[in-house]
């Protein structure tokens, strides 16, 4: 079970980054990041941070430039959130969506 603080800093990361997001990181034209969730290990030391992108065909493109900035991002965050150790954030693709989609298709197909 999750404790409560390993709770806290995950939604206080996912906040952050999600505002980092818009206002300091250049992302490619046309396209949406979301984070959908941050999972923060016990010793608080690092951070899996789960995003979605829209279009999907701009997900190796957001990825590469998410990793490329991380120095700035890991800044901003430790200028901003003041709790000791501060998590290092890694990106990964949260591929629920993807996979929900190709389910659907799937179960569409054989209902035809």
């Amino acid at each position: 079970m999750m404790s409560h603080r390993i709770e806290q800093v995950n939604e206080l990361v996912k906040q952050e980054i999600s505002h980092l997001l818009v206002s300091h990181l250049e992302m490619p034209l046309n396209s949406l990041v979301t984070v959908i969730d941050v999972e923060t290990s016990r010793d608080l030391r690092h951070a899996t941070v789960f995003i979605s992108v829209l279009p999907i065909s701009q997900t190796g493109t957001a990825l590469k430039r998410l990793r490329a900035q991380i120095g700035i991002l890991q800044f901003e965050l430790n200028r901003k959130l003041r709790f000791k150790p501060l998590p290092r954030i890694r990106f990964v693709v949260d591929r629920t969506e993807a996979t929900a989609a190709e389910v659907e298709e799937i179960l569409n197909r054989s209902n035809d």
